[in-house]
């Protein structure tokens, strides 16, 4: 398979499996924020879509952004390690900023009680999101792992 291709063909896979899990993912965790409880069906319907995008823009940024800071030219056959650890901390890091923006700055969403929090740098963070930034891009970058295979092989 040529280079490009093989990239294009593996970039694919990372964002549709990213797609199915953040969109499972979101679903999901809509009773841990005041929305579930307060908001009609047709906005927690957008919230849920509207964040979904969020995150794909998220998964392709970090994903494009971890090839070019670590200059992985090899990748998808190569440099899986660097490119897994740079992807999960560029979507931690965004995910971080942007559940403190969002909801101490903007106030445009908030959590509930039931939310699990975790205190960084003095502010309290949804355990969720984070865990959204850490599981879904390992799941997805293991399926890609899986259907491209290494240099060695």
């Amino acid at each position: 398979m040529e280079d490009w291709n093989e990239r294009f063909w593996a970039a694919g896979i990372y964002l549709g499996v990213s797609a199915f899990a953040h969109l499972a993912w979101e679903t999901l965790q809509l009773p841990l924020y005041t929305l579930w409880t307060s908001a009609p069906r047709w906005e927690i319907v957008f919230a849920v879509v509207h964040c979904t995008v969020g995150d794909l823009m998220i998964a392709a940024s970090s994903l494009i952004a971890a090839i070019l800071v670590g200059r992985s030219w090899s990748w998808p056959r190569g440099d899986w390690k660097q490119v897994a650890v740079l992807t999960i901390v560029f979507g931690l890091s965004y995910t971080a900023y942007s559940e403190w923006f969002n909801v101490y700055v903007r106030q445009a969403w908030a959590y509930s009680a039931s939310m699990p929090t975790v205190r960084i740098g003095g502010i309290e963070l949804g355990v969720s999101p984070l865990l959204q930034w850490l599981i879904v891009p390992i799941v997805a970058l293991a399926s890609v792992r899986l259907a491209v295979p290494s240099k060695a092989a």
